[in-house]
């Protein structure tokens, strides 16, 4: 009888579970949400138990399907840089988690810089000093929590991001994990030597010892223990959100190009066995390779993509559901002038200035609610078409099309801007959840069931999307947005 394979995607906003068929054809999804908690302005946390009770029901929803007998194995994906501070003996988590949206070590990353420890730490690790990383917020436990700082220097205590989290809650086994892809978003692990970089763990008084032990993404991990829902299904996965939808596309080579539109806007270039130079702007990361072998990539991170739809819809009341953000968006033959640059969390890539804020710019009397939800999607887009504009000049990086998935890519109207913005083709996959078939993919190698180390294909048909601007157009758009950016920058970023 054909296996099927079940992932867990541990996102930002709710966690789905999904049973794939032996070709990564999803049979069964279940999705729960969780509570974002906001203490301060810029502040954000998760509460490790509500994250688990919903990976928890997920599983027992899937668990309720026929065919989740046969499953030969997990993979588990997560959103990335979040961190929790994790009693070693049980696993519990000893606070809320700082979420990678988080900016309250900003300051510190601005000290840090001006040390000038950031072109030590972007060798090292390919990363910035940004509070979206894991290792100021680390720090930034330690020295609030004076017990908590006493029981790391026991050994009680361990840092993991979330996947380590839910494989230690899963499995019940005594050792905190975590695998490549997720640890090379920590700005504590070498890229080169693939182990955590000592001179990097002391630059934030963080000790080694404390953090998960790095594992290969696909392989063995335990097996789910008894008192979870499908107990004794092996955990054979572990990948970072982003580079499990690269996977997920088929991406295992150099070349491979996605843009997933989440909470935020991640897109991967897969750069094969060695490590490229970055960009401007860019990070360099880890991503993966035929049989989840590592590999490298770069990487342009927007904090908020998805997340601006939910801020019209739940914070201005805009509209109930996200999906009737094209219907309104679409009474407005364009933005009337206006600009909304969502720089909630400061902007990412690729100006990585924290202490930016969001704006909505061009405003007057007339403007009307369908312009600034028009304004939002041009946005997101506009946000996006920076990151394209820079890789077209990497020498032997051919920009063909670009493949999309994510929440946001149901939304027409936002395809057909992107396209238009960015001057590509843009290739809607059939794959309904590149993420989770990422993870699942993991999981699959590691049980054997496509021995050539690569992803089975999509089965269906793609929807392609065509520019249409004028080019000179397009260029005039840029250069307003731009522009727009520019106006809530922060002054000491400004020439950044």
């Amino acid at each position: 009888m054909e296996s099927t394979l079940v992932a867990i995607d541990a996102g930002t906003t709710g966690v789905s579970c999904v049973l794939f068929d032996a070709a990564l054809a999803p049979l069964a999804h279940a999705y729960r949400e969780f509570e974002q908690h906001y203490p301060q302005p810029g502040w954000v946390e998760h509460d490790a138990a509500q994250i688990l009770a919903a990976v928890d029901a997920t599983l027992a929803e899937i668990a309720g399907h026929p065919l989740a007998a046969r499953a030969a194995g997990l993979g588990i994906t997560n959103q990335r840089e979040t961190v929790f501070a994790l009693e070693r003996s049980s696993g519990r988590a000893l606070r809320h988690g700082i979420v990678w949206q988080d900016r309250r070590t900003a300051a510190r990353c601005a000290e840090l810089r001006g040390a000038g420890h950031e072109p030590f730490l972007a060798q090292a690790t390919g990363l910035r000093l940004d509070p979206y990383f894991s290792a100021t917020k680390i720090e930034w436990m330690l020295r609030a929590d004076a017990q908590l700082a006493r029981r790391a220097q026991r050994g009680e205590v361990v840092f993991a991001t979330v996947d380590g989290l839910i494989a230690r809650h899963l499995s019940g086994l005594p050792e905190v994990v975590t695998d490549p892809t997720n640890a090379s978003r920590t700005l504590l692990y070498d890229l080169e030597a693939q182990n955590w970089n000592q001179r990097a763990c002391e630059l934030f008084a963080i000790e080694s010892g404390w953090l998960p032990r790095v594992v290969a993404s696909s392989g063995s991990l335990g097996r789910i223990a008894a008192g979870h829902p499908l107990h004794g299904l092996p955990i054979l996965g572990l990948a970072g959100d982003q580079q499990a939808a690269l996977l997920g596309h088929g991406g295992t080579r150099a070349g491979a190009l996605k843009l997933t539109f989440g909470t935020g806007c991640f897109l991967l270039l897969h750069t094969g066995a060695a490590r490229a130079r970055a960009p401007d702007g860019f990070l360099g990361t880890l991503a993966l390779g035929p049989g989840g072998s590592v590999c490298h990539a770069l990487e342009g991170s927007v904090f908020v993509g998805g997340a601006l739809v939910q801020f019209l819809r739940d914070q201005l009341g805009f509209f109930e559901r996200s999906s009737d953000s094209e219907a309104l968006a679409r009474q407005a033959p364009d933005s009337g002038g206006v600009h909304f640059v969502p720089a909630f969390a400061g902007l990412g890539a690729p100006y990585w200035d924290p202490d930016a804020r969001g704006a909505i710019l061009g405003l007057t009397r007339g403007t009307t609610r369908a312009q600034i939800t028009r304004a939002a999607l041009e946005a997101i887009a506009f946000q996006n078409t920076e990151l394209l504009e820079m890789l077209r000049d990497i020498d032997g990086v051919p920009l063909g099309e670009l493949r999309v998935d994510g929440g946001a890519v149901g939304n027409q109207l936002l395809m057909e801007l992107q396209a238009d913005y960015c001057g590509l083709p843009i290739v809607r996959t059939p794959i309904a959840a590149a993420t989770a078939r990422g993870a699942a993919a993991l999981a699959g190698f590691a049980a054997g069931l496509w021995p050539g180390g690569e992803v089975p294909p999509a089965r269906g048909e793609a929807r392609r999307f065509e520019p249409r601007l004028d080019p000179a157009e397009r260029a005039r758009r840029l250069r307003g947005w731009r522009a727009a950016v520019q106006r809530v920058r922060s002054q000491d970023r400004q020439s950044g």
